[in-house]
């Protein structure tokens, strides 16, 4: 089953590559590469900063553009990870090994699979 894991950091730690300033980049790539040589990874990517995105809504028929991220939250979506493991503890064993534990948050979903 894949499962989608989420880096929540938060926005005055981020420096644009999907990590927090006080997570060194090293870090990232153990994990990344940990996932790699488990055979597990799908893919992934690091996001640009929330402030660098745009919302789209849909009123009446009208398009409404905002800048910046749907909400004002704790922490921001810094990038992203698909796996391919055989359960959701699984997941959840590779989601606590992620470096954005540390300070932020992980968030793991099953991908629905068409």
């Amino acid at each position: 089953m894949q499962y989608m894991i989420m880096n929540y950091v938060r926005p005055d730690e981020f420096v644009g590559e999907g990590r927090p300033d006080n997570q060194p980049k090293e870090a990232w790539k153990a994990y990344t590469q940990a996932m790699i040589d488990a055979g597990v990874m799908v893919e992934g990517n690091a996001l640009h900063p929330a402030h660098t995105g745009t919302t789209v809504r849909l009123r009446d028929g009208q398009r409404e553009i905002a800048d910046g991220p749907y909400a004002d939250t704790k922490e921001h979506l810094g990038g992203y990870y698909i796996i391919e493991v055989p359960d959701l503890d699984t997941a959840l064993d590779w989601a606590a090994r992620n470096p954005a534990a540390d300070s932020g948050a992980v968030e793991v979903r099953p991908v629905v699979m068409r």
